[in-house]
């Protein structure tokens, strides 16, 4: 063979190995770039991931919502007990109608004897206007020459202050109805003809907070004490700066506190104490695995949101099969009795057994994110059924979604928080608020009583 032909071959083959490097290189960026478009195409938004429906854009269509048509037609059903006004048995006033000359005749008929023949009422409220109490203390000299001097009551602490029942509804009105501050002293100067700077009601919150420490210790211990407890975090601004809302929850009590992190330092902090015995509901953030309890159950209703968003993603089976499999544990959870979750169990084994195989599938390679949701289940696996072993454990984290939401709501509606006290005090009286309803207690009876609390 010539020298020549050596080159030629030897150049040849040095543009091969060129063009499959240029290949490789290529056929890489191209499932990259695949994998970019299949985010743009299918898009995560509050319906089939864990992002809030304020991040969803444009609206998702309803058509990708999880929930299953109930068969039946929308508004009440057949046998629903309707709502209407009903008369009272104790009107506060009466007013009597007689009729004064027949109009027939024209007589004279108001000396006659009447009969009832009917009643109408109208339900009204009395013009609202602001009462000012004045308390003045006397002085007097004993005959011993001592000067004997009367106190102002408790709570009567300078000239001018206001009364309980005001502080009361600018908590009510501000944390239970989201009220902004601007629009607060509005209601208060055009409907109860009070004035009260924006400065004023935010003293007025710091006076009703400040009372409701006691109770919002107390809510706390009760949840931490709990066999059950759901927690969640969400992100606030504070001044423009980025805090976050935890809260930790049951059925009868909520605990919301203000922190600067999402980490365990929170943790640490706020629930110290926890029952070592409890049941920790939560979506898999990895800072609650931290806590020291006896056992976790991830939200299930946010592995089905994934599952749904995979499916959409890469329109394979194994999201499906996934999502139907915690859709038969639910099914399972509302058929078992109390005896049932302490003695063995046919359909919650082979749910166990779905759940393994499942995790033992071998997934396309190119589906990153199926396979990140194999591994954190591979994980985790020991925490999806902790809701068939427990009567009180929830299948999903509802209730601490539904605790926290109301901080996103308040923000939503007045805006970001201008300091940390005001977050503060919106986690104590908010706490106060949410445990009073699950206790089906009236809301403002329950700040009422916080605010007849005396501090000194």
């Amino acid at each position: 063979m010539e020298t020549s032909d050596k080159i030629i071959i030897e150049e040849l083959k040095r543009i091969i190995m060129m063009q499959a490097q240029e290949i490789t290189r290529l056929m890489k960026k191209v499932d990259f770039l695949e994998r970019e478009l299949a985010r743009y195409t299918t898009r995560k938004d509050s319906n089939n991931s864990s992002l809030p429906p304020s991040k969803d854009e444009n609206r998702p269509p309803h058509t990708s919502s999880l929930r299953e048509k109930s068969g039946r037609k929308a508004g009440g059903q057949p046998g629903h007990e309707g709502k209407t006004l009903e008369m009272t048995d104790t009107p506060d006033e009466i007013i009597e109608h007689h009729a004064c000359f027949c109009s027939e005749c024209g007589k004279d008929v108001s000396g006659l004897p009447f009969e009832l023949c009917g009643k109408r009422q109208v339900i009204d409220i009395p013009t609202i206007k602001q009462i000012v109490t004045e308390h003045r203390v006397y002085r007097c000299k004993c005959a011993c020459g001592h000067i004997v001097e009367s106190d102002f009551p408790v709570g009567v602490d300078s000239a001018v202050r206001y009364g309980k029942n005001i502080e009361t509804l600018v908590g009510y009105l501000s944390v239970r109805q989201y009220l902004p501050f601007k629009r607060l002293k509005e209601l208060f100067n055009d409907i109860f003809t009070v004035q009260v700077s924006e400065g004023g009601l935010h003293c007025l919150l710091n006076r009703l907070a400040s009372k409701g420490v006691t109770g919002y210790a107390m809510i706390r211990q009760k949840v931490l004490n709990s066999g059950v407890i759901g927690t969640d975090e969400t992100g606030v601004k504070i001044n423009g700066k980025k805090y976050w809302f935890w809260t930790w929850q049951n059925k009868r009590a909520t605990f919301i506190a203000t922190s600067t992190n999402r980490g365990t330092t929170t943790i640490d902090e706020n629930v110290s104490g926890i029952s070592r015995e409890a049941v920790l509901v939560h979506d898999c953030w990895k800072a609650h695995f931290k806590t020291p309890v006896k056992a976790h159950q991830l939200c299930t209703a946010h592995l089905e949101r994934e599952t749904k968003y995979l499916e959409e993603c890469y329109k394979v089976a194994w999201p499906v099969k996934f999502r139907v499999m915690l859709r038969k544990a639910h099914k399972l959870k509302d058929q078992l009795t109390t005896a049932d979750y302490f003695y063995p169990n046919q359909q919650r084994d082979l749910l166990a057994i779905e759940l393994d195989n499942l995790l033992a599938d071998t997934l396309n390679p190119k589906h990153k994110e199926m396979i990140a949701f194999q591994k954190r289940i591979t994980r985790y696996r020991n925490h999806i059924f902790t809701f068939l072993y427990h009567p009180d454990v929830p299948p999903d984290n509802n209730g601490s979604e539904r605790a926290i939401r109301n901080v996103k709501v308040k923000q939503k509606i007045s805006g970001q928080f201008k300091i940390l006290s005001a977050a503060e005090n919106f986690a104590i009286l908010r706490s106060i608020i949410d445990t009073a309803i699950k206790n089906n207690q009236n809301v403002l009876h329950a700040l009422s009583v916080i605010a007849d609390y005396k501090t000194n």
